[in-house]
């Protein structure tokens, strides 16, 4: 289905291949001038097509690989090799289907972002009665400043509004990569795009949909993907002077012998498909190498920017860090012992649907400690969680509950980016549990490996609080911290940064504006928004940060092969040019000479799927994964 979607897409690809197949039986039934002329026409079609756009191309300034395709089916048709000249259509047409569609997978419209977005809120018809359980369902665009909205449990919050209830948690690590819930009170501001803990609150609107918080980063990402420039692919750059060159030579030969003919034989040697297929080959040879490292690129183009990255910018949370609080200490009271309190904390969080919840079962089973079962428990909540545990009273929550509850209950000091959750045990303070978002272990050796490895410069653009981002920076080796910025701000800071390429790495929907507006932008699509993913060029499909070093090593090796490989179709043919210029290679014999060189160039382009020179840590996991398509040149 999706092969013919994209020959539906690319009819020269399907007329080609009919008039090759037509033009192979004429020839063997002995009708070669009916084939010359079939054959003929159609390249010549071709030709004026290819020439339109190439001109409109020049008009636009950019000048490529369509120059290097016109002579190479021009020179054919000349040396009458029309056989050779269709089989250049082909290869033509056919690299130009496989770039469209990586261009198609690069350029999504942030499906996944945009399926975020609510679309209904819950509005109450009578804004002053917050008391009434009666609700409208409106479309999000209809909702109005001063209308009091309904946001049930775990739902995404519509617009910005200001908090009515008391008290609510808010997950916000999406908007401003807080990791922690955060807790707003009656008055404050509650941004769209934030999810909403596990009671239902009531707001009342500040902004309209198309001003709130939320749909001004799906705004940002648009913007920001419009202004990026275009790279320009690495064999462009030879097309003209390689071109030129050939010119100048069959020119020369022509005139030194004054025939015509060598003109031909000459140019014959100066296909273009060294160029046009070494490069495209050795990036979808790279493109699949990282694939199996669970890598996904979108496109050539990204493979030859990470090569030449020079900055590398990281966001914190869940990029850095792994963005789930997990169990950092246990500081139990007299008479008690870590193991203890734990077990009990981690038996009365199985009811619970807080956030630090899981950090302290998951800590407890990795202890290896048993949780017991409890028939009677029961939530507050945004204060704890109290359950009877083997004919224990076990309380775990914030401090101000578990100290209305217990005496003698104390404050536990806490280091910036730590949270602690209170306990109570047959109503005596039994300690406290200390959670924090701790960096991923490795990332201390990915830093220190992109240092070691070219890159100048390495910087952390976050939403959270100085002294936690600071923290982390010290942590894994990061100096240069910027804090509690916004998403508008990242993109500002990003675009402010030298030298140039830039690379961005985060995860979540507040990262999707500075991904798209990076050089290159690589997703931790792991477990992360996929709107993350489809604003960036390289999304990382495992969870772990090696894979950024992996990504920049495949892409230096694979624009070394293709360099190389370039280089090898280029000497072999402008040294075979010159013995054709002495008239003793006929044109037939050249042509199947450069399918020789073009064998020799696929062939060494193909180092690409090797491993890299490049020393640098395995990575941690090697799922295989489909193979990406490529957004390789054209031949």
């Amino acid at each position: 289905m999706r092969l013919t979607r994209i020959l539906w897409a690319h009819p020269i690809i399907v007329v080609t291949v009919l008039v090759l197949v037509g033009v192979l039986v004429m020839d063997g039934v002995r009708r070669t001038s009916v084939a010359r002329w079939a054959a003929v026409i159609w390249v010549s079609l071709v030709v004026a097509w290819t020439v339109a756009r190439m001109i409109r191309d020049v008009l636009r300034g950019r000048v490529g690989l369509d120059i290097l395709a016109v002579v190479a089916m021009v020179a054919t048709l000349a040396v009458d090799e029309y056989i050779a000249a269709l089989i250049i259509v082909l290869m033509l047409s056919g690299g130009e289907a496989l770039e469209d569609v990586a261009a198609h997978r690069a350029k999504r419209d942030l499906t996944a972002l945009l399926d975020r977005s609510p679309r209904i809120a819950h509005v109450l018809p009578h804004p002053h009665d917050t008391t009434s359980d009666v609700v409208v369902d409106s479309p999000v665009e209809d909702v109005a400043i001063g209308d009091v909205i309904l946001v049930r449990p775990s739902e995404v919050v519509p617009v910005d509004g200001r908090l009515l209830v008391e008290a609510a948690a808010f997950d916000e690590s999406s908007l401003t990569g807080e990791s922690m819930p955060v807790t707003r009170r009656n008055g404050e501001e509650v941004l769209s795009g934030s999810i909403n803990g596990e009671r239902a609150v009531r707001i009342r609107a500040l902004r309209r949909s198309a001003d709130s918080q939320f749909q001004q980063i799906v705004a940002l990402v648009h913007a920001a993907e419009k202004s990026r420039a275009p790279v320009v692919r690495v064999a462009d750059r030879f097309a003209v002077p390689f071109t030129a060159g050939s010119l100048v030579l069959a020119a020369a030969a022509w005139a030194l012998s004054g025939q015509p003919t060598r003109f031909a034989e000459v140019l014959v040697l100066a296909t273009p498909c060294p160029l046009l297929i070494a490069a495209p080959v050795a990036f979808l040879a790279g493109l699949s190498r990282a694939a199996k490292g669970g890598v996904i690129m979108k496109g050539g183009a990204v493979l030859e920017q990470l090569a030449r990255v020079r900055v590398a910018a990281f966001d914190k949370t869940g990029t850095l860090t792994r963005g789930i609080p997990t169990l950092a200490e246990v500081r139990p009271e007299p008479g008690f012992s870590a193991d203890y309190v734990l077990r009990l904390a981690a038996s009365a969080e199985q009811y619970s649907s807080h956030a630090l919840a899981a950090g302290v079962r998951a800590a407890a089973l990795e202890r290896g400690l048993m949780l017991a079962r409890s028939e009677d428990a029961r939530e507050i909540a945004t204060n704890g969680v109290t359950a009877w545990i083997e004919n224990h009273s076990v309380t775990v929550g914030k401090p101000a509950y578990i100290a209305a509850l217990v005496s003698g209950m104390r404050r536990t000091p806490l280091a910036p980016g730590q949270a602690a959750a209170y306990v109570a045990v047959d109503g005596r303070f039994a300690g406290s549990l200390i959670l924090a978002d701790a960096p991923r272990p490795e990332s201390s050796q990915v830093i220190a490996w992109l240092r070691e490895h070219g890159v100048e410069r390495i910087v952390m653009l976050t939403g959270d609080a100085r002294p936690t981002a600071e923290s982390i920076g010290r942590a894994i080796g990061i100096s240069e911290v910027q804090s509690e910025l916004l998403p508008g701000e990242k993109v500002h800071f990003a675009s402010q940064l030298r030298p140039r390429p830039v690379m961005m790495v985060g995860d979540g929907v507040n990262d999707a504006p500075v991904l798209a507006a990076a050089d290159v932008g690589v997703a931790m699509g792991a477990k992360g928004a996929t709107a993350a993913g489809d604003a960036a060029d390289v999304v990382i499909l495992v969870d772990s940060l090696r894979p950024v070093a992996d990504a920049l090593a495949i892409g230096r090796h694979t624009l070394q092969v293709a360099l190389t490989a370039i280089w090898i179709g280029i000497g072999l043919s402008v040294g075979l040019m010159l013995v054709a210029m002495t008239g003793i290679i006929p044109a037939v014999t050249g042509a199947l000479i450069q399918e020789l060189v073009d064998l020799a160039t696929i062939l060494y382009a193909l180092r690409a799927l090797g491993r890299p020179d490049l020393e640098h840590r395995p990575l941690a996991a090697r799922p295989e994964a489909l193979l990406p398509s490529t957004g390789g040149g054209r031949c």
